[in-house]
C-alpha cells in the first residue's frame, strides 16, 4: 500500500507546499519505496538512500523542468524518479519496457541530460547554462555529482572551464566518502580535512560576520580581501573551488532538509559558479546498506528484512576466476601488478590487493589516467594487467592506441561486462570493444567460451610481449572444470568443437557454447554442423576458418557485440582479402542499434543470440528462404 504523503506527490510542484516535518515524514517514505522495489528488481540502492533528503531540497528549492537537474552517472536519481512523475512507474525499474536506472530525456523531460558514466555532469551543465544564456532565458542550471566522481579528470577540466566563465550555475558536490568503494587518492583526503575541520566553517563565519561590521572604504576593501585570502588559506587546506572560480558553501548535513534548502536558496541568489558541499550517508535509513554500501552499491535482488542476496546459481563468476587466476600468476611472477579505476570488488581484486597491496593500484575514476600509467609501468620492467569494465574502457580510447599500442607495451586488458549485460541499460552494456580494439595495430583480442579458458588466456596474455586484451562476460560461469595448471595458447589458434559437412559455426566467447548447443539441435534436423571456437578475434586463425568455410560453403558468425566493425566483420574481411568468392556468409550479433534495458536472456534473445534462432537462421538458409549473402570481391587488375 503506497504511503499517506508519497500518495500526493504527482510532480515536483507537489512537495514544494510541504512543512519540514512532512518532508522529513516523505523521505521515511520514499526510502521505503526504494528499499521494497530494488530487492525486487535490483538496482543501485546505496546511493540512492543517501541522497533522499537531498533531492527533496532540490525540488522544494527548484523549479523542474524549467530548472536543469544534471545527475553524474545517475546512481543516485531514484528519488528524483519518484518526484517527478514516475512513482507509478517505479516498480517497473530496470525492467524491459519499464524506466531505466540512469536519467534519461526520453523517459522524462525532468531528465535534462542523459547519464550512466562518471564525471560528466558539470561539463553537461555548463553546456546548458552557456545555452541559456546564448537564448537570453533566465533559468537555474543544477549539477550534482558525488565525490567519487570527482576523481575523474573530465570534472576538474568542466570546473576549471566554469569558473573562468563565471556563468550563473550551481555544482552540488555529495560527498559520503565513496564512490562504489571507498574513495582513494589526494582528492578524498583533502575532502576529508575539510570535512572534519571545524576551524574551517567557524573562521569562515567569523570572517564573513566581521566584514559586514566594518566600514568598506576601497583601500579597506583592498585590506580586508587580502585579509580574508590569508584566513582562508590559514584555515583551509587548499581551498581549491574557490581558487578554481566557485563560491564554495558548505559543508552542510545532506540530511537536515531546512539546512539543504537554505544553502540552496543562497546558491540560487548568488550570482557566479556556486559549489555546495553536502555530506550525507550512503545507504542511510537501511542498516545492510549502511553497513556495506560497496555491497548495496549496485545490487541484484535481495531480502529486504535481512538484506541477504538472492543469488540463483552457484557457479563462480567470470569476475571470481580472473581474481583467483591473478593471485597464482602474481605468485609466479613478481613483476604482475593490478591496476583498476575505482572497481576494486567489482573486477575481482579485493583478494588481491589484501595479499599483494604493494603491487595493487586504484586509481579512482580515472581511466585514461589508469592505462597511461600502466603503460609506463611496462616501460619500467613491470607487466601490469588493467582490470576495467568494458564499457569504461572505451574512455580510454586514446591511451591504448598511443600510450600502449604505438610503443608496444606488454599490458594486459581484462575487459570485464563485455556483451550483454542487462538491467543497467545502454551505457553499460559492453557491445563495442571488439571494434575500438581490433582497429589498433598490435593488439591481441581474445574471448574465452567460458571460465576455465579465462585462466589460459590470461595466461597467455601475461606472457605476449605486447598489449593484449581477454574479454569475459558479467555474471556466472558455464560450470567448467577449472584446470589446476595454466597453459599459454598458441598465438591465433582456433579450437574446432565438432566437425560437419553441411554448414560452419564460427563463434567467440560467450557464444561458442550457444553455438555447441544449436549444432546438436541441426544434427536432429539431419543437418551436420563444424563448430569452431575461436579464441582470437585479432589475429584471427586464417587457415582454419578459411578451411572450414570452403569445406561446408555455409558460414555463420556468431558474437555477443555489434554487428559493425565486430568479430564478423573481420572474417569478411579476411575472406575479400583472400579473394574466396564462393562462401554464403551470415553474421548473426547486435544490429546498429543501442541495446535498451532487461533481463541478458531477453535481450539476447530479442537479437537472435539464442540456440533456437540460429537454428533457425541455418534451416532457412538452407531451405533458401532468407536471401544469401554472397562475398563480393573486388579483385586487383595489375
Amino acid at each position: 500500500m503506497m504511503s499517506r504523503l508519497l500518495k500526493q506527490v504527482n510532480s515536483p510542484r507537489d512537495i514544494r507546499p510541504m512543512t519540514y516535518q512532512q518532508l522529513q515524514e516523505l523521505a521515511k517514505e520514499i526510502r521505503h519505496l526504494l528499499i521494497e522495489t530494488v530487492a525486487k528488481t535490483g538496482g543501485h540502492l546505496a546511493p540512492s538512500l543517501g541522497m533522499v533528503e537531498l533531492t527533496l531540497g532540490l525540488h522544494k528549492v527548484f523549479d523542474s523542468p524549467v530548472d536543469k537537474i544534471v545527475w553524474d552517472v545517475g546512481h543516485q536519481s531514484y528519488s528524483h524518479k519518484i518526484i517527478t512523475g514516475r512513482r507509478d512507474e517505479f516498480d517497473t525499474l530496470r525492467q524491459f519496457g519499464g524506466i531505466s536506472g540512469f536519467p534519461r530525456p526520453a523517459e522524462s523531460v525532468h531528465d535534462a541530460f542523459g547519464t550512466g558514466h562518471s564525471s560528466t555532469s558539470i561539463s553537461a551543465a555548463l553546456g546548458l547554462a552557456i545555452a541559456r544564456d546564448l537564448k537570453g532565458e533566465d533559468h537555474s542550471v543544477v549539477a550534482v555529482i558525488g565525490d567519487g566522481a570527482m576523481t575523474g579528470g573530465m570534472a576538474f577540466e568542466a570546473l576549471n572551464h566554469a569558473g573562468h566563465l563565471k556563468k550563473d550555475m550551481i555544482v552540488i558536490l555529495n560527498d559520503n566518502e565513496m564512490s562504489i568503494a571507498q574513495n582513494v587518492g589526494a582528492m578524498s583526503g583533502y575532502l576529508t580535512r575539510m570535512r572534519t575541520d571545524p576551524m574551517y566553517s567557524k573562521g569562515k563565519e567569523e570572517l564573513e560576520q566581521l566584514m559586514r561590521k566594518v566600514p568598506i572604504g576601497s583601500t579597506l576593501l583592498r585590506l580586508v580581501e587580502r585579509f580574508k585570502d590569508s584566513l582562508k588559506y590559514l584555515v583551509v587546506p587548499g581551498m581549491l573551488f574557490e581558487e578554481m572560480g566557485f563560491k564554495y558553501l558548505g559543508p552542510i548535513d545532506g540530511h537536515d532538509i531546512k539546512a539543504v534548502v537554505n544553502v540552496l536558496q543562497r546558491a540560487k541568489a548568488t550570482k557566479g559558479p556556486v559549489l555546495v558541499h553536502a555530506l550525507t550517508k550512503k545507504g542511510k535509513g537501511y542498516r545492510p546498506a549502511e553497513s556495506n554500501p560497496d555491497r548495496f552499491h549496485g545490487v541484484g535482488p535481495f531480502d529486504p528484512v535481512s538484506g541477504e542476496i538472492i543469488k540463483n546459481n552457484k557457479a563462480p563468476s567470470y569476475t571470481d576466476i580472473f581474481g583467483r587466476t591473478m593471485i597464482k600468476l602474481a605468485r609466479d611472477n613478481d613483476n604482475i601488478v593490478a591496476v583498476t579505476a575505482a572497481m576494486t570488488s567489482g573486477t575481482g581484486l579485493t583478494n588481491f590487493a589484501r595479499l599483494y597491496p604493494k603491487r595493487f593500484f586504484d586509481v579512482g575514476i580515472a581511466e585514461q589516467h589508469a592505462v597511461t600509467m600502466s603503460a609506463a609501468l611496462a616501460a619500467g620492467g613491470y607487466h601490469p594487467v588493467v582490470a576495467i569494465y568494458s564499457t569504461f574502457l572505451q574512455r580510454a580510447f586514446d591511451q591504448i592506441l598511443h600510450d600502449v599500442s604505438l610503443q608496444n607495451k606488454p599490458v594486459t586488458f581484462a575487459v570485464d561486462r563485455s556483451g550483454v549485460v542487462g538491467e543497467d541499460g545502454a551505457t553499460h552494456h559492453g557491445l563495442f570493444d571488439f571494434a575500438y580494439l581490433r582497429s589498433i595495430p598490435n593488439m591481441v583480442i581474445m574471448a574465452p567460451k567460458d571460465e576455465n579458458e579465462l585462466q589460459h588466456m590470461l595466461a597467455t596474455a601475461v606472457s605476449h610481449p605486447g598489449p593484449a586484451a581477454v574479454r569475459y562476460p558479467r555474471g556466472a560461469g558455464c560450470g567448467a572444470r577449472l584446470d589446476d595448471d595454466y597453459m599459454v595458447l598458441p598465438l591465433g589458434k582456433s579450437e574446432v568443437l565438432r566437425k560437419g559437412s553441411d554448414v560452419t559455426l564460427l563463434a567467440i566467447g560467450s557464444m561458442v557454447n550457444l553455438a555447441v548447443e544449436a549444432a546438436a539441435a541441426l544434427a536432429g534436423k539431419g543437418i551436420e554442423a563444424t563448430v569452431i571456437n575461436a579464441r582470437f578475434v585479432k589475429p584471427l586463425d586464417e587457415e582454419c576458418i578459411i578451411h572450414y568455410a570452403g569445406r561446408t560453403g555455409n558460414l555463420f558468425t556468431i558474437e555477443e557485440h555489434v554487428l559493425s566493425c565486430g568479430f564478423g566483420s573481420a572474417v569478411l574481411e579476411l575472406l575479400s582479402a583472400r579473394g574466396i568468392r564462393d562462401v554464403r556468409v551470415q553474421c548473426i550479433g547486435i544490429p546498429d542499434t543501442f541495446v535498451e534495458h532487461g533481463t541478458p536472456a531477453l535481450l539476447k534473445a530479442r537479437y537472435g543470440l539464442s540456440a533456437e534462432q540460429v537454428v533457425r537462421a541455418v534451416v532457412e538458409k538452407k531451405a533458401g528462404r532468407n536471401r544469401t549473402r554472397r562475398l563480393a570481391v573486388v579483385s586487383d587488375s595489375n
